[in-house]
């Protein structure tokens, strides 16, 4: 009897031993033949075909994607100045490729970019995102806006839509369209982050939309758009110190570039006014060394061309320039942008502040010089 107790308990011990041995490495097998427990996962129902994902761009990329194409230049330098080469090489060249992009603006083939993507270029193609190239011919450039007009001649051309870009404001989404890097047409999205961004050193005339949408080297001359696909600016330059984005973009506003595209097809430059002064900001204590009240908006008038158009018009330093054209001036960025929008050769009012009295003259603009685009810091 002891012993077949005994022989239970072993058995009892060996089956308890296996039972957890089963269930901590193989418990699946404790459970065959019962349904496995079912986990219900909530899944979005697929966009109907033909609409868009809720907050998705495609509709706006699909509509301006096709106009913005890449630019690529090629260059061709002396080797050097150094006589012993020129002795044993000749006057070899050697070809620097450059990248870029571009955006076509209408269906005939005029195409926009930036002057430095071109500059100093001895041939110029551009290539579509569908793959088709062709050779560009350079219309005309505008450095002080940095802005320049090429012509293709391709058939059935995809141009973008102009948007009104004076209605932007601040927190407006916006995407940008190019080539950075060269790796292929990429878009990027951001936000409207500042608008009217001037006195960077970027260009002459400066009136630039801020953006953190992405831009890299290779966006330059790229399409600035808003979320319905229209051309808001033409994306221009970077604050960097890497040389990659940082957050802040700078674009030409599109109604700037329109205008200096329609100047240059028209006329092959673009024509603005000069009248001949060297302007300052009305800082308080400009203000009071000139004894001007506290407050009083203008620009300071601090240097005036001897026999320039100002000075025909008894425009004297110490003046404070208050309006211009009938349009108040509020600053050197706007009374910049007033001159040169002053068809030269024709007389325009211009309101002063001399000695705490107002008076009223008459200037009439000369052609504005034309400059070549200094070099500068801040382009991708």
């Amino acid at each position: 009897m002891k012993r077949l107790w005994l022989l239970f308990a072993q058995t009892v011990t060996l089956l308890l031993a296996a039972y957890f041995v089963v269930a901590t490495l193989k418990p699946q097998w404790l459970v065959r033949g019962k349904s496995a427990p079912t986990v219900s996962i909530m899944q979005a129902p697929p966009a109907p075909v033909g609409q868009e994902a809720p907050g998705s761009f495609s509709a706006a990329v699909r509509k301006a994607a096709p106009a913005v194409v890449s630019i690529s230049t090629t260059a061709r330098t002396p080797l050097g100045n150094d006589p012993w080469s020129r002795f044993f090489f000749g006057d070899q060249a050697q070809a620097q490729t450059g990248l870029g992009s571009g955006v076509i603006m209408s269906a005939d083939g005029y195409v926009l970019t930036n002057n430095h993507v071109i500059e100093n270029a001895d041939a110029i193609e551009v290539m579509l995102p569908t793959a088709r190239r062709a050779p560009a011919r350079l219309i005309g450039t505008d450095p002080e806006s940095d802005l320049a007009v090429l012509k293709i001649d391709l058939h059935q051309l995809p141009a973008i839509t102009l948007g009104d870009s004076d209605a932007l404001q601040v927190g407006d989404r916006v995407l940008a369209i190019g080539n950075p890097f060269g790796v292929g047409q990429t878009v990027t999205s951001g936000i409207v982050s500042a608008l009217g961004r001037d006195q960077l050193g970027i260009n002459t005339f400066e009136n630039f939309i801020q953006t953190d949408a992405a831009i890299n080297p290779g966006n330059s001359g790229g399409a600035l758009i808003d979320v319905r696909g229209n051309l808001m600016g033409i994306n221009t330059a970077i604050y960097s110190r890497s040389g990659g984005s940082m957050g802040i973009g700078f674009a030409i506003p599109a109604s700037v570039a329109r205008q200096v595209m329609k100047s240059i097809i028209t006329q092959g430059r673009v024509v603005r006014g000069w009248i001949g002064v060297e302007p300052a900001e009305l800082t308080p204590e400009l203000a009071h060394a000139f004894g001007i009240a506290p407050g009083q908006p203008g620009v300071l008038i601090t240097g005036v061309l001897r026999n320039g158009p100002a000075a025909q018009a008894d425009l004297r330093p110490g003046d404070v320039i208050t309006r211009l054209g009938g349009k108040a001036v509020a600053s050197v960025a706007g009374l910049l942008s007033g001159v040169s929008a002053l068809p030269p050769g024709q007389p325009a009012p211009l309101t002063v502040l001399r000695q705490g009295q107002s008076v009223e003259l008459s200037v009439t603009p000369a052609q504005r010089p034309s400059v070549q685009r200094r070099q500068l810091q801040g382009r991708e």
